[in-house]
């Protein structure tokens, strides 16, 4: 893998787990502007674990389509409510997380596939 893929996959994964994380630890902001659209606290929890164990599971190249693949799902529902609220700014952050998801997931079954 090529140093550029290393550090996207590197900081997809910063992204993932510590969004994750701070949905397990239930931060105030998380569980208000969340709860607004009908997110309890447990199905917080269970988002955040999603996105730390697909976070997690992307450091691993046998796991990483599986991976990304749960985080972009989680991505895809906080874009959703993002766009809901109107927040322009994490819309688009997320949007470009989403890109470069999509395009790790790309890269990683062509890879696969090249070895097999």
């Amino acid at each position: 893998m090529k140093v550029p893929q290393v550090v996207i996959v590197a900081v997809l994964v910063f992204l993932a787990v510590s969004s994750g994380v701070t949905k397990i630890m239930l931060m105030p902001q998380d569980v208000m502007f969340f709860g607004q659209y009908g997110f309890t606290n447990s199905l917080l929890v269970a988002f955040g674990a999603v996105q730390v164990v697909g976070g997690l599971m992307m450091i691993f190249v046998k796991t990483r389509v599986i991976g990304a693949s749960a985080v972009a799902v989680t991505f895809v529902i906080s874009a959703g409510v993002l766009i809901s609220a109107g927040s322009v700014g994490p819309t688009i952050a997320t949007v470009v997380a989403l890109v470069f998801l999509s395009l790790t997931i790309r890269r990683t079954l062509a890879a696969q596939r090249a070895e097999s």
